[in-house]
């Protein structure tokens, strides 16, 4: 007969913390052994480590402690089929699958924000902390992929004061690049002037106008 372990070594043999056995005894996954009669540590045994670990390795398959208590019961359940299992396991594929969705969504967004980011200048230009700030700035970007959309846009170039570096011409670049319902800016430090393309349905040169002056910088009539 194996020989009984105290917390401490149960813990190691399981490959996790005292804290987190503790854990699960107070969510019912494991029972807490009785405490000797005659004083002393209580005794784990080796069949208690073995559902420890099998709560574990269900962890880092992504199933919540919820559905882990459910895999338990059925693994005791003399009435409980495979299939059971499998549709456990379905269900959580699907889980997953949509979390990978969702974070693919995510990383196509930062790639979007990323692309768009001056690199430096003003940080009030900044795409990704607008971004960050629930600023509607790459919402439409999508959109303006559709063919439906492109028909709208136009292309202007203004001239543009308050320029004085390359890298200004990179925040302006950015700034207008990050509002609703533009395509496209391109910024020339040399000539002074920005060339846009945006849909007219979303923005308007009175918008584009505002955002540029709030970093300092001011769109001049030429080209209106």
């Amino acid at each position: 007969m194996a020989r009984a372990m105290t917390i401490a070594r149960a813990a190691e043999q399981a490959g996790v913390g005292v804290e987190t056995i503790r854990f699960y005894e107070r969510r019912g996954l494991i029972e807490q052994p009785l405490r000797p009669s005659g004083g002393g540590y209580r005794h784990y045994e080796r069949e208690t480590v073995e559902r420890i670990r099998f709560i574990r390795q269900a962890q880092e398959l992504g199933f919540s402690l919820c559905e882990i208590a459910e895999l338990l019961a059925l693994k005791t359940d003399p009435n409980a089929d495979c299939s059971d299992v499998r549709m456990q396991a379905v269900a959580k594929r699907q889980d997953v699958d949509g979390k990978i969705a969702q974070l693919e969504d995510i990383r196509s967004a930062l790639d979007v924000l990323i692309a768009r980011c001056p690199g430096g200048g003003d940080l009030s230009a900044c795409t990704i902390m607008d971004a960050i700030s629930e600023r509607p700035t790459m919402n439409t970007a999508p959109h303006l992929d559709d063919a439906a959309s492109r028909t709208q846009l136009v292309r202007t170039i203004f001239g543009i004061d308050g320029m004085h570096c390359v890298g200004c011409a990179r925040t302006v670049e950015a700034l207008l690049g990050a509002e609703p319902g533009v395509g496209e800016a391109s910024v020339s430090f040399e000539r002074r002037e920005v060339s846009v393309s945006f849909d007219k349905g979303i923005t308007s040169v009175g918008r584009l106008r505002e955002a540029a002056a709030k970093a300092g910088y001011h769109i001049s009539e030429s080209g209106l």
